[in-house]
């Protein structure tokens, strides 16, 4: 039997009859590393996924001979020189390969012609920054040194998310005093402290996007963290970034579970104060020993618990925390060799400002739509070695920043592709400015554009349904990671948290959310597996 026709049968609408040990509800990074986790030491795991598709932000989707992922763009930390690499092999059974950007995974390009490569190695990163800024030597070592310590002081904040809330003061006392300081720093605070050149203040946030909150809102731990996830390099999964669900749920199906999809919980059960299984807007009732939501923390509070848990204090100052910024997404479809346009495996961002806090495009006037300040752009057929471009040279692309969730308020309760003439038509003005603009940014490609399509948060919200749209969840600031109740354990029995609002943000933050989540139901057989890897 081949890979594919083994990975499709690892989910359907109906499922395997019970019992389960362990309920997962929902399929992202977290939901599937946790389901893995706990499949690998030997438990029973259902995965509930209300979407057609499995894999949260890891999905791909199709448009006329052109396949586009939907979160995916560049992941570091994936190579066996990394625990999470060697975890990820552990838990696909090395079925999950990753393919390298390139030398080059990311280029910077600012309004003053001004560009600098982030490679794939610290020695080149620090020659780089050098070389544009010659006089700043020393603010860049005192910032990478910083970047290498925050590294190093975050495995203690992880081991105390774990620990139960009773436990909590003496676990971060112990293991998370010195992360939790440097998560208490604002990122603007931190790099006008370092230097007075306000080109490099900015080049040090510039990757504000992989986190969505800007320097005067983020705390300085989460910009560090990105600067170390990438040192050396970015990846992409070989086959696309579907084939992370493939294989995650794959182990899952092999030990016994399963995934649902299509399957849309309307709330955990409660027995009292612990958590007995769920009810499926269906009115199915599903119950097992252990129930972990995935779907993020404020989501679970605000859409799957009774309200009168949801108003307990405890939630209450989680519900509080500020989201993510939404954003929308230009799928691109070429016609061409497009790496003959300049394009490659490397991901593209275009500012045109040198200004880190203009973070949102405003849309509001539709007949007046400006430039975004800035565009993140990727190719996925470049990223993937078995990507087959055909007679037609047929390439993806794809354009994203960050929008106001506020403006889409008026069609919230409306359905996918039937939301009206007025955003039809805001949707497509947006569509051609965004991609005007990408155009002006990469000219070459304009004769090569085949197929386009603009999703908006309402896309977001219809398939992933995080929060307000947002692709980060709560927003990475020093009050979010102050929150004592941010853990993989509240304060419901047999109920436990998975996902990047458990510990940080984008794939391998939601992934490591997902080892805490497992963690904290089988704790001794998480770290026996976490000390072999």
């Amino acid at each position: 039997m081949d890979l594919e026709a083994r990975a499709s049968r690892s989910w359907d609408k109906k499922g395997k009859p019970g019992p389960y040990d362990v309920i997962v509800i929902g399929s992202g990074m977290g939901g599937m590393t946790t389901a893995a986790m706990l499949a690998k030491l030997g438990k029973r795991v259902l995965v509930l996924e209300q979407h057609y598709v499995p894999g949260g932000f890891t999905h791909t989707f199709s448009r006329k001979h052109y396949e586009w992922d939907v979160g995916v763009h560049a992941v570091g930390e994936v190579t066996e020189a990394s625990m999470t690499g060697r975890l990820l092999k552990n838990l696909t059974d090395d079925r999950l390969k990753w393919s390298s950007l390139g030398s080059v995974y990311e280029q910077f390009h600012f309004p003053d012609g001004f560009r600098i490569d982030y490679p794939d190695n610290p020695q080149q990163y620090r020659e780089n920054f050098c070389e544009a800024f010659p006089n700043e030597v020393k603010a860049i070592d005192e910032y990478l040194g910083m970047v290498r310590d925050i590294a190093r002081s975050m495995k203690g904040y992880y081991m105390a998310r774990i620990a139960p809330k009773s436990w909590a003061g003496l676990a971060e006392g112990l293991m998370a005093r010195k992360a939790n300081a440097y998560l208490g720093l604002s990122t603007e605070k931190v790099v006008q402290s370092m230097t007075t050149d306000e080109k490099l203040r900015s080049l040090f946030c510039a990757q504000w996007g992989y986190y969505g909150s800007p320097p005067s809102r983020s705390s300085f731990a989460i910009q560090a963290l990105v600067v170390k996830h990438f040192l050396y390099g970015g990846y992409y999964p070989v086959g696309g970034s579907g084939e992370i669900a493939k294989q995650l749920l794959q182990t899952v199906a092999d030990a016994g579970g399963w995934t649902r999809i299509r399957a849309d919980v309307d709330e955990i059960m409660l027995d009292k104060n612990k958590a007995i299984g769920v009810r499926l807007k269906s009115g199915e009732e599903i119950t097992a020993k252990k129930v972990v939501s995935a779907v993020g923390i404020q989501s679970t509070i605000e859409r799957l618990l009774p309200n009168e848990h949801a108003q307990k204090p405890w939630a209450q100052s989680i519900t509080e925390l500020g989201k993510s910024p939404a954003h929308v997404c230009l799928y691109v479809g070429f016609k061409g060799d497009i790496r003959k346009a300049g394009c490659s495996g490397a991901n593209k961002w275009f500012y045109k400002t040198w200004d880190m806090e203009t973070d949102i495009w405003p849309i509001n006037n539709p007949d007046k739509i400006e430039d975004a300040q800035v565009l993140y752009c990727s190719f996925p057929s470049l990223k993937d070695p078995q990507h087959d471009p055909g007679p037609d040279v047929r390439h993806t692309g794809e354009v994203v920043t960050f929008v106001p969730w506020e403006d889409f308020l008026p069609w919230i309760d409306t359905r996918w592709k039937k939301r009206g003439d007025d955003y039809d038509a805001l949707k497509k003005r947006m569509e051609e400015k965004l991609l005007d603009q990408f155009l002006r940014c990469i000219p070459e490609l304009r004769g090569m554009v085949d197929y386009v399509e603009l999703s908006t948060p309402l896309s977001t919200d219809n398939f992933v349904r995080p929060m307000h749209g947002g692709i980060y969840g709560i927003e990475p600031t020093p009050q979010r990671f102050g929150n004592p109740w941010l853990r993989a354990r509240p304060p419901i029995k047999n109920l436990h948290f998975s996902g990047s609002e458990v510990c940080s943000v984008g794939v391998i933050g939601a992934m490591m959310g997902g080892v805490l989540g497992a963690a904290s139901v089988e704790t001794m057989g998480a770290f026996s597996m976490l000390r072999k890897t």
